[in-house]
């Protein structure tokens, strides 16, 4: 296990399991987190023994989205790193300061992540909101309960969508649309229905689901796996995927500026008990 008591590393090769273990604030994502998250995945691309990643969370929702409210949120703390170039954001202010870090640890981890060159499968059950869609929509494959729900609520903030923009590609441009225009739940059924989910199981069958599709992605060679998610991949960036991707995280940052200038705080005055309210 690793020592990062925010994430859970387990070996059951050929796999590896990296579950978020924030159950009591439905694995909502601090920075503590994600550098947690991101030294898994390091662990994992690096252990020939792994040939296949699984992300899970612990409890009974996979996440609900960036952490803005628990004890242990830490936005305003620096963390050493990893993703890009950009400066500390600790002792900045303003747009430079959410720009810097945002563009740390939400883009630029998502886009390390999603790159990484092994098969990496979501085990979704509960809520999958908005921070939680980034991190399931980096993976290749999605299982899915059939009680998992998805949404993203935040142009209830202003804002026109999570940091890592990928609507319009994991689901038709209309759903994406309606999806962001209402901030409704859609069930796992539906995001099978869209094609946005590749599984969906009972709850009590999606631990073994999951492993056994993963295993099953395992029985293959590992060169070829890594070529055939490149080739997937490449493919999305000339859908536009990775410019969209930039253009989308410029359009949230002028929405965070808007609000900050215009209402109560760059969240436009939704904290958590607005949004749940809501």
């Amino acid at each position: 296990m690793t020592p990062d008591a925010t994430v859970r590393y387990e070996r059951r090769a050929p796999l590896a399991w990296i579950t978020m273990n924030r159950p009591e604030y439905r694995n909502a994502q601090n920075s503590a987190m994600t550098y947690a998250l991101d030294r898994a995945f390091y662990r994992a691309a690096d252990d020939d023994e792994v040939k296949v990643i699984v992300l899970a969370g612990a409890g009974e929702h996979f996440s609900a989205g960036h952490d803005i409210g628990t004890p242990r949120r830490d936005a305003h703390l620096p963390f050493e790193r990893r993703a890009g170039l950009w400066w500390d954001h600790s002792d900045k202010e303003g747009a430079e300061q959410r720009f810097a870090r945002e563009s740390e640890v939400y883009l630029g981890m998502c886009r390390r992540w999603r790159e990484l060159p092994k098969p990496v499968l979501a085990s979704v059950q509960g809520a999958c909101v908005a921070g939680g869609l980034m991190l399931a929509w980096v993976c290749d494959l999605i299982v899915a309960s059939e009680d998992a729900f998805f949404a993203d609520p935040v142009v209830r903030m202003g804002i026109p969508g999570v940091e890592y923009f990928a609507h319009p590609w994991v689901m038709p441009p209309r759903v994406a649309k309606e999806f962001l225009y209402t901030g409704d739940r859609m069930s796992a059924r539906r995001a099978h229905e869209v094609g946005m989910v590749n599984r969906l199981v009972p709850r009590e069958e999606l631990t073994r689901a999951t492993e056994d599709l993963a295993r099953r992605v395992a029985r293959m060679p590992r060169m070829g796996l890594a070529l055939a998610k490149r080739a997937v991949n490449q493919a999305e960036d000339l859908q536009g995927l990775h410019a969209g991707l930039d253009s989308v995280f410029g359009l949230h940052h002028l929405a965070h500026a808007h609000n900050a200038e215009t209402s109560a705080d760059p969240l436009g005055g939704m904290d958590v008990r607005a949004m749940k309210d809501a």
